[in-house]
């Protein structure tokens, strides 16, 4: 007699599959109030450069009175001529000049370097490096375009091409009939015309980048750190990539990617982390391009290239990895080997029936909405018996088999009724009717007795 046994799950795994829904949300949370927050709520200077045109002696008096009034805020640097300070600001290697004078010192500035650095410069020498009567002139050496008077549209820009690059990954999970190579050229692709529309809009549309290939090419280059990377360590992370990923390329990287706030106003952490992430090198990049003449492109273009060498290198090493497991499998006679879920951001994922591995499901990955085991009059397993899933309609949702123990697990199903059909060769097939839900997982066993289908 073929028959069918249902039961509900315990209350635990509601919590957990609301805890394993919560946990990329709570990143956002985190990144919100302890990257963003730290970063940004009280800028002050760090050992700015500034060039001074004035003997050591008179510099070092100078320099004293600013450490009285922020320590270590500033590091002066004498030179002989005005027109050396202004060089220096000019090719990068000082933020602002100042020739002192008693009546009327002047004080020149870059507001390339940073609209809020530029503003604290003209502040702090305004009021404490000279005398009462005297009226500093200020000249400006190096300002924005047009289109971007403050110095942030490229932060703009750069969260246009890196937000694009993660989706495309995740998006590349739903892709299984994609070969891996398939893969990754849909993502250079993708991050060729991302590229190209943000260069298009930001330099012609907007006047807030400029109108020169290099731009085009770091901005590319970022598209694919963001998705190269990410794209490999989906091997090694699994559903945990989207908090790497998000953390790295966003969390960190746009606090510290000095268009916000300037480098040098930022807490120690943060200037740590500008030279070493993919975002704040892009930012450097496009600025040097804009307003130095591409005089220091080295550092931004040997990080950019290491990131991508680095998401190549994990591509290939999953492969590696994939390749090794295959191997493994195939020496231990595995049979009914259902491959594990794609891993995605759950903030972004859409319902889509997939087989699960069952007694493989851990902490981060898509929790089963409907297991059982298929097995004989005695109990004995049924391996490699079919698990057809219809909606009420009979259109099929999902069709796997059992594993060696006769077991089999599913997920991604829409809440609702739908009929689970069992069959196996030799067996009567038996089916029935569930109604599944998200938020109580159901276990379906099922008993097939030996004779013809009918």
């Amino acid at each position: 007699m073929a028959s069918a046994h249902a039961k509900t799950a315990p209350a635990g795994e509601i919590v957990r599959t609301l805890v394993m829904g919560l946990w990329l949300p709570a990143i956002f949370l985190a990144g919100l109030l302890f990257s963003f927050l730290p970063a940004f709520h009280h800028p002050a200077p760090h050992h700015v450069k500034v060039a001074v045109a004035a003997p050591p002696a008179t510099t070092a008096q100078l320099q004293h009175r600013l450490d009285a009034a922020i320590p270590d805020g500033f590091t002066l640097r004498p030179v002989d001529t005005a027109a050396e300070a202004r060089s220096a600001v000019l090719n990068k290697d000082a933020v602002a000049a100042f020739v002192p004078a008693v009546r009327r010192p002047q004080l020149y500035g870059a507001k390339a370097n940073g609209a809020a650095m530029e503003s604290i410069v003209r502040q702090v020498f305004v009021t404490g490096a000279t005398t009462p009567a005297a009226t500093v002139d200020f000249h400006e050496l190096v300002p924005t375009r047009p289109g971007d008077t403050l110095g942030t549209s490229p932060l703009y820009l750069l969260m246009a091409c890196t937000l694009p690059a993660y989706f495309l990954v995740v998006t590349m999970q739903r892709a299984v009939g994609f070969s891996r190579r398939a893969h990754v050229a849909t993502m250079a692709a993708g991050g060729a015309v991302t590229a190209l529309t943000c260069y298009l809009t930001g330099a012609y549309g907007m006047d807030a980048i400029p109108q020169h290939p290099l731009a085009l090419l770091y901005l590319f280059l970022l598209t694919q750190t963001v998705s190269l990377t990410s794209y490999g360590l989906v091997s090694f992370l699994g559903p945990f990539f989207p908090g790497v990923a998000v953390t790295v390329f966003i969390m960190l990287s746009v606090p510290s990617s000095g268009l916000t706030v300037p480098v040098d106003l930022l807490p120690g952490f943060f200037r740590f982390l500008h030279p070493v992430l993919p975002m704040g090198n892009a930012a450097d990049a496009l600025r040097d391009v804009d307003y130095f003449d591409a005089r220091h492109l080295g550092r931004p273009t040997a990080v950019l290239c290491a990131w991508t060498a680095l998401g190549v290198a994990l591509i290939v090493l999953g492969y590696l990895k994939h390749l090794r497991q295959l191997l493994r499998e195939a020496r231990a006679g595995m049979t009914g080997h259902v491959p594990a879920p794609p891993a995605e951001d759950p903030t972004v994922e859409l319902p889509r029936p997939v087989a699960l591995p069952p007694h493989r499901h851990h902490f981060g990955e898509q929790a089963p909405m409907l297991t059982g085991r298929v097995s004989g009059p005695v109990g004995e397993p049924l391996p490699g018996a079919t698990i057809t899933v219809t909606d009420p309609h009979g259109r099929q949702l999902l069709h796997t088999r059992t594993d060696k123990n006769g077991e089999y697990a599913g997920t991604g199903f829409h809440d609702g009724l739908a009929v689970v059909l069992a069959g196996a060769a030799g067996r009567r097939p038996v089916a029935t009717r569930l109604l599944l839900t998200t938020a109580t997982p159901v276990n379906q066993d099922f008993i097939l007795t030996p004779g013809s289908p009918a």
